[in-house]
């Protein structure tokens, strides 16, 4: 395993993330009036600053690592490259795909990139949902894990992390409070019993 070669798994691991969320964002689109929403010039800021992090930085990073010959536009930033680290990583982004899928199959018709409800909205709240209460955000944090291990750079590595962390800590109060409002003392009784993103700790 080389750098490159990690760097590569990982932007390969991106598009098999859209490849993903892809169908369900077309047939949402097409099939599913939103009824709520809460998008606003905040959640846009932080929805690109969020793309950012995950996605572009670490694929301008790769990109220019190919075009240059391994020394990427960030390559002063990199640390000491471990094989076995990245292969760590990977099999993080493995766990962050499959729980990914999960919670778009489990979500289906509720199912939205943003602060926004749908037609027929309801709360789900087992398999995954059992677990944690936003298991499509522990994928996201999951991805941010696997994208410093595999990349080892500290601004293109880390920048996942700080991309969805600042939209998950802008993001995640307004959208329990939409739900709040929209399922009342349902909501309330599911907040009890599970935690936002780590099972038994948060």
């Amino acid at each position: 395993m080389t750098r490159m070669f990690a760097a590569s798994l990982f932007v390969f691991c991106v598009f098999a993330w859209g490849a993903i969320r892809f169908p369900h964002e077309m047939k949402n689109r097409r099939k599913n009036r939103v009824t709520v929403s809460h998008v606003d010039r905040r959640e846009r800021i932080v929805l690109f600053i969020s793309l950012a992090g995950l996605g572009l930085i670490p694929i301008a990073y790769t990109v220019s690592m190919a075009i240059r010959d391994g020394r990427g536009i960030l390559s002063s930033a990199d640390w000491g490259f471990s094989p076995t680290l990245a292969i760590f990583g990977l099999f993080v982004w493995i766990g962050a795909l499959w729980l990914f899928y999960a919670t778009h199959r489990q979500l289906k018709r509720n199912w939205s990139q943003t602060l926004e409800l749908r037609e027929g909205h309801t709360l789900v709240t087992d398999g995954v949902y059992t677990l944690v209460r936003h298991p499509m955000y522990t994928a996201f944090f999951l991805w941010g894990v696997a994208q410093a291990f595999m990349l080892q750079n500290w601004i293109a590595g880390l920048a996942g992390i700080v991309g969805f962390g600042t939209l998950y800590l802008t993001r995640v109060n307004r959208e329990e409070a939409m739900m709040r409002e929209a399922f009342g003392t349902q909501y309330d009784s599911y907040v009890e019993r599970t935690k936002r993103i780590v099972p038994y700790l948060h």
